[in-house]
Protein backbone atom coordinates (compact mmCIF):
# COMPACT_ATOMS: atom_id res chain seq x y z
CA UNK A 1 0.00 0.00 0.00
CA UNK A 2 2.38 2.51 0.84
CA UNK A 3 4.48 2.14 -2.23
CA UNK A 4 1.15 2.87 -4.37
CA UNK A 5 0.57 5.92 -2.53
CA UNK A 6 4.37 6.67 -2.72
CA UNK A 7 3.80 6.26 -6.60
CA UNK A 8 0.88 8.45 -6.58
CA UNK A 9 2.76 11.34 -4.51
CA UNK A 10 5.25 11.21 -6.93
CA UNK A 11 2.33 11.52 -10.18
CA UNK A 12 0.79 14.08 -8.62
CA UNK A 13 3.47 16.37 -7.57
CA UNK A 14 4.44 16.28 -11.98
CA UNK A 15 6.47 13.26 -12.25
CA UNK A 16 10.01 12.32 -11.65
CA UNK A 17 10.86 14.79 -14.14
CA UNK A 18 9.57 17.68 -11.76
CA UNK A 19 11.21 16.30 -8.62
CA UNK A 20 14.71 17.33 -7.88
CA UNK A 21 15.23 16.29 -4.45
CA UNK A 22 13.44 14.73 -1.37
CA UNK A 23 13.62 14.55 2.17
CA UNK A 24 11.34 14.41 5.14
CA UNK A 25 10.99 15.79 9.11
CA UNK A 26 8.67 14.26 12.02
CA UNK A 27 5.78 14.36 10.01
CA UNK A 28 6.03 16.16 6.36
CA UNK A 29 7.51 14.58 3.41
CA UNK A 30 9.57 17.56 1.82
CA UNK A 31 9.77 17.61 -2.03
CA UNK A 32 12.15 19.95 -4.18
CA UNK A 33 10.18 20.75 -7.04
CA UNK A 34 11.81 22.09 -10.78
CA UNK A 35 7.85 24.15 -11.32
CA UNK A 36 5.49 24.30 -8.86
CA UNK A 37 2.72 24.72 -11.54
CA UNK A 38 2.85 21.29 -12.56
CA UNK A 39 1.56 20.14 -8.90
CA UNK A 40 -1.78 18.61 -8.77
CA UNK A 41 -2.92 19.97 -5.08
CA UNK A 42 -6.47 18.34 -5.13
CA UNK A 43 -4.84 15.02 -6.12
CA UNK A 44 -2.06 15.04 -3.73
CA UNK A 45 -4.57 16.19 -0.65
CA UNK A 46 -6.82 13.08 -2.01
CA UNK A 47 -4.08 10.72 -1.93
CA UNK A 48 -4.69 8.25 1.04
CA UNK A 49 -3.06 9.11 4.02
CA UNK A 50 -2.29 12.33 3.21
CA UNK A 51 -3.11 14.86 5.81
CA UNK A 52 -2.53 18.30 3.79
CA UNK A 53 0.21 19.79 1.49
CA UNK A 54 1.45 23.59 0.88
CA UNK A 55 4.04 25.12 -0.94
CA UNK A 56 6.24 27.19 1.35
CA UNK A 57 10.02 28.59 0.74
CA UNK A 58 10.81 26.69 -1.83
CA UNK A 59 9.47 23.10 -0.62
CA UNK A 60 6.61 21.20 -1.49
CA UNK A 61 5.35 19.53 2.06
CA UNK A 62 3.17 16.74 2.20
CA UNK A 63 1.85 16.41 5.55
CA UNK A 64 1.30 12.68 6.37
CA UNK A 65 2.33 12.24 10.44
CA UNK A 66 5.13 10.61 12.51
CA UNK A 67 5.71 6.86 11.33
CA UNK A 68 4.04 7.39 8.42
CA UNK A 69 6.38 9.72 7.01
CA UNK A 70 9.16 7.54 7.62
CA UNK A 71 7.62 4.68 5.34
CA UNK A 72 6.41 6.76 2.36
CA UNK A 73 9.86 8.31 2.14
CA UNK A 74 11.41 4.99 2.15
CA UNK A 75 8.94 4.04 -0.82
CA UNK A 76 9.56 7.12 -2.42
CA UNK A 77 13.22 7.05 -2.51
CA UNK A 78 13.08 3.12 -3.64
CA UNK A 79 10.68 4.33 -6.77
CA UNK A 80 14.21 6.06 -8.12
CA UNK A 81 14.01 9.56 -6.70
CA UNK A 82 16.54 11.41 -5.40
CA UNK A 83 17.31 12.13 -2.10
CA UNK A 84 18.66 14.56 -0.16
CA UNK A 85 19.57 15.75 3.59
CA UNK A 86 17.55 18.93 5.05
CA UNK A 87 21.16 20.43 5.21
CA UNK A 88 21.10 20.04 1.17
CA UNK A 89 17.53 20.93 0.41
CA UNK A 90 18.28 24.05 2.86
CA UNK A 91 21.40 25.28 0.49
CA UNK A 92 18.76 24.22 -2.28
CA UNK A 93 16.38 26.84 -1.30
CA UNK A 94 18.45 29.83 0.26
CA UNK A 95 17.89 31.91 -2.12
CA UNK A 96 13.84 31.56 -2.32
CA UNK A 97 11.93 33.74 -0.63
CA UNK A 98 11.87 37.26 -0.01
CA UNK A 99 14.58 38.31 2.65
CA UNK A 100 12.54 38.45 5.79
CA UNK A 101 11.50 35.02 4.87
CA UNK A 102 15.48 33.48 4.57
CA UNK A 103 16.13 35.60 7.70
CA UNK A 104 13.42 34.05 9.76
CA UNK A 105 14.53 30.57 8.22
CA UNK A 106 18.17 30.78 9.12
CA UNK A 107 16.58 32.15 12.89
CA UNK A 108 14.53 29.26 12.99
CA UNK A 109 17.51 27.16 12.05
CA UNK A 110 20.04 28.16 14.96
CA UNK A 111 17.43 28.15 17.21
CA UNK A 112 15.10 24.70 16.96
CA UNK A 113 18.33 22.05 17.29
CA UNK A 114 18.99 23.62 20.81
CA UNK A 115 15.38 23.62 22.07
CA UNK A 116 15.30 20.01 22.75
CA UNK A 117 17.78 21.00 25.64
CA UNK A 118 15.93 23.84 27.18
CA UNK A 119 12.81 21.34 26.86
CA UNK A 120 14.41 18.60 28.63
CA UNK A 121 15.44 21.96 31.09
CA UNK A 122 11.66 23.06 31.67
CA UNK A 123 10.26 19.34 32.15
CA UNK A 124 13.12 19.34 35.29
CA UNK A 125 11.77 22.96 36.87
CA UNK A 126 8.36 21.24 36.41
CA UNK A 127 9.33 18.10 38.31
CA UNK A 128 11.61 19.93 40.94
CA UNK A 129 8.45 22.14 41.47
CA UNK A 130 6.39 19.21 42.23
CA UNK A 131 8.39 17.39 44.56
CA UNK A 132 9.54 20.60 46.46
CA UNK A 133 5.86 21.31 47.33
CA UNK A 134 5.06 21.17 50.84
CA UNK A 135 1.67 19.60 50.40
CA UNK A 136 3.25 17.10 48.47
CA UNK A 137 6.26 16.42 50.55
CA UNK A 138 3.55 16.00 53.20
CA UNK A 139 2.40 12.94 52.00
CA UNK A 140 5.58 10.88 52.90
CA UNK A 141 5.79 12.94 56.55
CA UNK A 142 8.64 15.50 55.82
CA UNK A 143 8.95 19.32 55.23
CA UNK A 144 10.92 21.44 52.80
CA UNK A 145 13.78 21.76 55.55
CA UNK A 146 14.29 18.02 55.25
CA UNK A 147 15.47 18.28 51.51
CA UNK A 148 19.57 17.38 51.94
CA UNK A 149 21.82 20.53 50.65
CA UNK A 150 22.69 18.08 48.28
CA UNK A 151 19.89 16.96 46.81
CA UNK A 152 19.16 20.54 45.89
CA UNK A 153 22.67 21.21 44.38
CA UNK A 154 21.74 17.96 42.14
CA UNK A 155 18.28 19.30 41.30
CA UNK A 156 20.61 22.63 39.81
CA UNK A 157 22.66 20.97 37.96
CA UNK A 158 19.84 19.80 36.17
CA UNK A 159 17.57 23.06 35.93
CA UNK A 160 20.18 25.86 35.43
CA UNK A 161 23.04 24.34 32.94
CA UNK A 162 21.80 24.84 30.05
CA UNK A 163 21.04 28.71 30.87
CA UNK A 164 24.55 29.54 32.33
CA UNK A 165 26.19 28.37 29.34
CA UNK A 166 23.22 29.25 26.53
CA UNK A 167 25.61 31.87 25.04
CA UNK A 168 27.58 28.57 24.30
CA UNK A 169 25.03 26.84 22.43
CA UNK A 170 23.95 29.77 20.47
CA UNK A 171 27.07 30.61 19.41
CA UNK A 172 27.28 27.09 18.26
CA UNK A 173 24.03 26.93 16.65
CA UNK A 174 25.01 29.74 14.45
CA UNK A 175 28.56 28.80 13.83
CA UNK A 176 26.71 25.69 12.27
CA UNK A 177 24.05 27.54 10.27
CA UNK A 178 26.00 30.43 8.87
CA UNK A 179 29.15 28.39 7.74
CA UNK A 180 31.79 28.31 10.42
CA UNK A 181 33.32 26.17 12.38
CA UNK A 182 30.67 24.88 15.05
CA UNK A 183 33.78 23.86 17.30
CA UNK A 184 35.24 27.84 17.47
CA UNK A 185 31.66 28.87 17.76
CA UNK A 186 31.30 26.73 21.14
CA UNK A 187 34.70 28.28 22.11
CA UNK A 188 33.77 31.94 21.16
CA UNK A 189 30.07 31.29 23.42
CA UNK A 190 31.74 29.47 26.23
CA UNK A 191 34.15 32.88 26.60
CA UNK A 192 31.32 34.87 26.67
CA UNK A 193 30.37 33.15 29.94
CA UNK A 194 33.73 32.24 31.21
CA UNK A 195 34.25 32.30 35.34
CA UNK A 196 37.17 34.83 34.82
CA UNK A 197 34.66 37.28 34.01
CA UNK A 198 31.95 38.79 36.61
CA UNK A 199 29.06 36.92 36.42
CA UNK A 200 26.04 38.47 34.89
CA UNK A 201 23.45 37.63 37.36
CA UNK A 202 25.90 38.45 40.27
CA UNK A 203 26.12 41.93 38.78
CA UNK A 204 22.58 42.26 38.46
CA UNK A 205 21.71 41.59 41.89
CA UNK A 206 24.74 44.06 43.04
CA UNK A 207 26.64 41.50 44.58
CA UNK A 208 29.84 42.00 42.28
CA UNK A 209 31.06 44.68 40.04
CA UNK A 210 31.69 44.64 36.43
CA UNK A 211 35.23 44.88 34.90
CA UNK A 212 35.76 48.20 33.96
CA UNK A 213 37.94 48.48 30.47
CA UNK A 214 39.48 52.00 29.61
CA UNK A 215 38.12 53.94 32.79
CA UNK A 216 34.95 53.53 31.11
CA UNK A 217 33.62 50.66 29.31
CA UNK A 218 31.98 47.82 31.63
CA UNK A 219 32.37 44.18 30.58
CA UNK A 220 30.64 41.42 32.56
CA UNK A 221 29.59 37.69 31.67
CA UNK A 222 26.91 36.92 29.67
CA UNK A 223 25.25 34.39 30.99
CA UNK A 224 21.70 33.30 29.95
CA UNK A 225 22.20 36.15 26.54
CA UNK A 226 20.69 35.15 23.68
CA UNK A 227 20.72 37.93 21.40
CA UNK A 228 24.33 38.80 21.64
CA UNK A 229 25.46 35.40 21.09
CA UNK A 230 23.43 34.68 18.14
CA UNK A 231 24.98 38.22 16.39
CA UNK A 232 28.38 37.26 17.71
CA UNK A 233 27.95 33.77 15.83
CA UNK A 234 26.92 35.22 12.44
CA UNK A 235 29.27 37.73 12.38
CA UNK A 236 31.63 35.16 13.78
CA UNK A 237 31.08 32.68 11.28
CA UNK A 238 31.13 34.84 8.12
CA UNK A 239 34.85 35.81 9.66
CA UNK A 240 36.12 32.73 9.70
CA UNK A 241 35.07 32.07 5.65
CA UNK A 242 36.96 34.91 4.79
CA UNK A 243 39.88 34.41 6.93
CA UNK A 244 39.58 31.04 5.71
CA UNK A 245 40.05 32.23 1.95
CA UNK A 246 43.04 34.69 2.87
CA UNK A 247 45.30 32.39 4.99
CA UNK A 248 47.43 29.78 3.23
CA UNK A 249 46.37 26.17 4.02
CA UNK A 250 49.32 25.47 5.23
CA UNK A 251 49.03 27.85 8.30
CA UNK A 252 45.25 27.42 7.95
CA UNK A 253 45.09 25.04 11.25
CA UNK A 254 46.80 28.05 13.40
CA UNK A 255 45.93 31.18 11.93
CA UNK A 256 42.17 30.93 11.56
CA UNK A 257 41.01 29.95 14.49
CA UNK A 258 43.69 32.37 16.55
CA UNK A 259 42.52 35.13 14.57
CA UNK A 260 38.71 34.53 14.69
CA UNK A 261 38.52 34.32 18.41
CA UNK A 262 40.63 37.19 19.20
CA UNK A 263 38.76 39.41 17.10
CA UNK A 264 35.25 38.01 17.76
CA UNK A 265 35.81 38.11 21.56
CA UNK A 266 36.80 41.73 21.84
CA UNK A 267 34.02 42.63 19.22
CA UNK A 268 31.45 40.50 21.40
CA UNK A 269 33.17 41.96 24.92
CA UNK A 270 33.40 45.74 24.07
CA UNK A 271 30.70 46.61 20.97
CA UNK A 272 28.40 43.65 20.32
CA UNK A 273 27.84 42.58 23.83
CA UNK A 274 26.73 45.56 25.52
CA UNK A 275 24.87 47.54 22.78
CA UNK A 276 22.91 43.99 22.08
CA UNK A 277 22.20 43.59 25.82
CA UNK A 278 20.71 46.53 26.02
CA UNK A 279 18.53 45.82 22.97
CA UNK A 280 17.74 42.06 24.34
CA UNK A 281 16.64 44.28 27.27
CA UNK A 282 14.48 45.98 25.53
CA UNK A 283 12.67 43.77 23.65
CA UNK A 284 12.51 41.45 26.96
CA UNK A 285 10.66 44.21 28.69
CA UNK A 286 8.04 45.08 25.98
CA UNK A 287 7.22 41.46 25.47
CA UNK A 288 6.48 41.52 29.24
CA UNK A 289 4.73 44.62 28.87
CA UNK A 290 2.14 43.46 25.99
CA UNK A 291 1.44 39.86 27.97
CA UNK A 292 0.71 42.25 30.74
CA UNK A 293 -1.80 44.10 29.47
CA UNK A 294 -5.24 43.93 31.52
CA UNK A 295 -8.35 41.90 31.06
CA UNK A 296 -6.46 38.91 29.42
CA UNK A 297 -5.93 40.96 26.07
CA UNK A 298 -2.92 39.67 25.41
CA UNK A 299 -4.24 36.42 26.22
CA UNK A 300 -6.74 36.77 23.33
CA UNK A 301 -4.78 38.46 20.56
CA UNK A 302 -2.04 36.08 20.95
CA UNK A 303 -4.29 32.66 21.36
CA UNK A 304 -6.23 34.08 18.13
CA UNK A 305 -3.51 34.60 16.23
CA UNK A 306 -0.82 32.21 17.06
CA UNK A 307 -2.01 29.26 14.63
CA UNK A 308 -2.46 32.14 11.35
CA UNK A 309 1.58 32.98 12.31
CA UNK A 310 2.19 28.72 12.60
CA UNK A 311 1.11 28.77 9.21
CA UNK A 312 3.04 31.68 7.61
CA UNK A 313 6.56 29.94 9.22
CA UNK A 314 7.27 32.88 11.14
CA UNK A 315 6.32 31.73 14.24
CA UNK A 316 10.37 30.46 15.63
CA UNK A 317 11.20 34.48 16.04
CA UNK A 318 8.93 33.67 19.65
CA UNK A 319 11.57 31.27 20.40
CA UNK A 320 14.04 34.44 21.29
CA UNK A 321 11.84 35.81 23.38
CA UNK A 322 10.58 32.37 25.39
CA UNK A 323 14.11 32.06 25.94
CA UNK A 324 14.27 35.30 27.18
CA UNK A 325 11.75 34.90 29.74
CA UNK A 326 12.93 31.64 30.94
CA UNK A 327 16.44 33.13 31.38
CA UNK A 328 15.58 36.62 33.00
CA UNK A 329 12.29 35.23 35.10
CA UNK A 330 12.49 31.36 35.31
CA UNK A 331 8.93 31.10 33.99
CA UNK A 332 6.81 31.72 30.17
CA UNK A 333 3.71 32.95 29.97
CA UNK A 334 3.60 32.74 26.29
CA UNK A 335 3.52 28.82 26.75
CA UNK A 336 0.03 28.16 28.25
CA UNK A 337 -1.56 31.17 25.47
CA UNK A 338 -0.06 29.13 22.52
CA UNK A 339 -1.25 25.53 24.22
CA UNK A 340 -4.70 26.88 24.62
CA UNK A 341 -4.28 27.93 20.44
CA UNK A 342 -3.02 24.22 19.66
CA UNK A 343 -5.63 22.40 22.09
CA UNK A 344 -8.44 24.49 20.10
CA UNK A 345 -7.24 23.63 16.81
CA UNK A 346 -7.45 19.80 18.00
CA UNK A 347 -11.01 20.49 19.45
CA UNK A 348 -12.24 21.72 16.38
CA UNK A 349 -11.18 18.85 13.73
CA UNK A 350 -12.27 16.24 16.78
CA UNK A 351 -15.66 18.12 16.04
CA UNK A 352 -15.60 17.29 12.51
CA UNK A 353 -14.74 14.10 13.26
CA UNK A 354 -17.60 13.40 15.74
CA UNK A 355 -20.29 14.95 13.33
CA UNK A 356 -19.32 13.73 9.95
CA UNK A 357 -21.08 10.43 8.92
CA UNK A 358 -17.59 10.28 5.46
CA UNK A 359 -15.42 7.21 6.74
CA UNK A 360 -12.62 8.36 4.94
CA UNK A 361 -12.50 12.08 6.57
CA UNK A 362 -12.77 10.38 10.25
CA UNK A 363 -10.07 8.50 9.70
CA UNK A 364 -8.51 11.86 8.73
CA UNK A 365 -9.40 13.96 11.93
CA UNK A 366 -9.50 11.56 14.37
CA UNK A 367 -5.72 10.70 14.84
CA UNK A 368 -5.26 14.82 13.40
CA UNK A 369 -6.97 15.49 16.56
CA UNK A 370 -4.98 13.46 18.86
CA UNK A 371 -2.14 14.59 16.80
CA UNK A 372 -3.08 18.32 17.99
CA UNK A 373 -3.13 17.14 21.51
CA UNK A 374 0.23 16.00 21.45
CA UNK A 375 0.89 19.23 20.36
CA UNK A 376 1.10 19.03 16.72
CA UNK A 377 -1.18 21.05 14.76
CA UNK A 378 -0.20 20.12 11.40
CA UNK A 379 -2.28 17.88 10.57
CA UNK A 380 -5.37 18.78 11.77
CA UNK A 381 -4.72 22.64 10.47
CA UNK A 382 -3.71 21.26 7.14
CA UNK A 383 -5.96 18.22 6.53
CA UNK A 384 -8.68 19.13 7.88
CA UNK A 385 -9.28 22.49 9.36
CA UNK A 386 -8.24 24.64 6.62
CA UNK A 387 -9.16 22.47 4.43
CA UNK A 388 -13.07 23.34 4.96
CA UNK A 389 -12.22 26.92 6.30
CA UNK A 390 -14.57 27.60 9.15
CA UNK A 391 -13.39 24.48 11.31
CA UNK A 392 -10.27 26.45 11.50
CA UNK A 393 -12.01 30.00 12.14
CA UNK A 394 -13.60 28.00 15.13
CA UNK A 395 -10.21 26.97 16.42
CA UNK A 396 -8.82 30.72 16.07
CA UNK A 397 -11.75 32.27 18.58
CA UNK A 398 -11.61 28.68 20.59
CA UNK A 399 -7.43 29.37 20.73
CA UNK A 400 -8.72 33.32 22.40
CA UNK A 401 -10.84 32.33 24.59
CA UNK A 402 -8.40 29.52 26.04
CA UNK A 403 -5.60 32.37 25.91
CA UNK A 404 -7.63 34.67 27.39
CA UNK A 405 -8.12 32.58 30.34
CA UNK A 406 -4.49 31.67 30.50
CA UNK A 407 -3.59 35.63 30.66
CA UNK A 408 -6.18 36.30 33.54
CA UNK A 409 -5.01 33.39 35.53
CA UNK A 410 -1.68 34.52 35.55
CA UNK A 411 0.01 30.63 34.23
CA UNK A 412 3.71 30.48 34.10
CA UNK A 413 5.30 27.72 32.33
CA UNK A 414 8.46 26.10 33.82
CA UNK A 415 9.90 25.64 29.99
CA UNK A 416 9.01 25.72 26.45
CA UNK A 417 7.96 23.58 23.03
CA UNK A 418 6.09 21.63 24.22
CA UNK A 419 2.58 21.85 24.98
CA UNK A 420 -1.02 20.57 25.70
CA UNK A 421 -0.89 16.69 27.16
CA UNK A 422 3.11 16.93 26.79
CA UNK A 423 3.23 20.80 28.58
CA UNK A 424 1.09 19.70 31.64
CA UNK A 425 4.99 18.84 33.07
CA UNK A 426 5.20 22.27 33.05
CA UNK A 427 2.59 23.07 35.19
CA UNK A 428 3.18 20.83 37.98
CA UNK A 429 4.24 23.63 40.59
CA UNK A 430 0.98 24.34 41.83
CA UNK A 431 -0.71 25.17 38.38
CA UNK A 432 -1.84 21.70 37.09
CA UNK A 433 -5.56 22.10 37.51
CA UNK A 434 -5.56 25.86 36.08
CA UNK A 435 -3.74 24.45 33.02
CA UNK A 436 -6.14 21.83 32.58
CA UNK A 437 -8.95 24.39 32.27
CA UNK A 438 -7.23 26.32 29.85
CA UNK A 439 -7.22 23.06 27.68
CA UNK A 440 -10.76 22.06 28.66
CA UNK A 441 -12.05 25.73 27.85
CA UNK A 442 -9.95 25.72 24.61
CA UNK A 443 -11.39 22.66 23.27
CA UNK A 444 -14.61 22.81 24.62
CA UNK A 445 -15.17 26.17 22.45
CA UNK A 446 -13.51 25.27 19.51
CA UNK A 447 -15.58 22.08 19.27
CA UNK A 448 -19.01 23.42 20.32
CA UNK A 449 -18.56 26.52 17.55
CA UNK A 450 -17.76 24.39 15.32
CA UNK A 451 -20.34 21.80 16.05
CA UNK A 452 -23.36 24.13 15.45
CA UNK A 453 -21.71 26.80 13.00
CA UNK A 454 -18.37 25.37 11.49
CA UNK A 455 -19.20 21.80 9.63
CA UNK A 456 -21.79 20.07 7.82
CA UNK A 457 -21.61 17.16 5.77
CA UNK A 458 -24.25 18.52 3.48
CA UNK A 459 -22.57 22.55 3.19
CA UNK A 460 -18.49 21.36 3.25
CA UNK A 461 -18.48 17.55 1.89
CA UNK A 462 -20.73 18.76 -1.41
CA UNK A 463 -18.19 21.80 -1.58
CA UNK A 464 -15.34 19.97 -1.26
CA UNK A 465 -16.26 17.66 -4.02
CA UNK A 466 -17.15 20.09 -6.22
CA UNK A 467 -14.09 21.86 -6.20
CA UNK A 468 -12.36 18.42 -7.06
CA UNK A 469 -14.38 18.41 -10.28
Amino acid sequence: MNKAIAAQIIEAVGGQENISSVSHCATRLRVMVKDKEKIDQEKVENTEKVKGAFYNSGQYQIILGTGTVNKIYEEVVKLGTPESTKSQQKQENTEQGNMFQRAIRSFGDVFVPIIPALVATGLFMGLRGLVLQEQILAWFGMTPDNISANFLLFTEVLTDTAFVFLPALVAWSAFRVFGGSPIIGLVLGLMLVSPALPNAWEVAANETEPIMFFNFLPVTGYQGSVLPAFITGLVGAKLEKQIRKKVPESLDLIVTPFITLLIMISLALFILGPSLHALENVILTGTLAVLDWPFGIAGLLIGFFNQIIVITGVHHVFNLLEIQMLESTGSNPYNAIVTASVAAQGGAALAVAVKTSSKKLKALAYPSSFSALLGITEPAIFGVNLRYGTPFIMGLIGGGAGGFLASLLNLQGTGMAITVLPGALLYLNEQIFSYILVNIVAIAVAFVLTWLFGFSDKKNLVKNESNAL
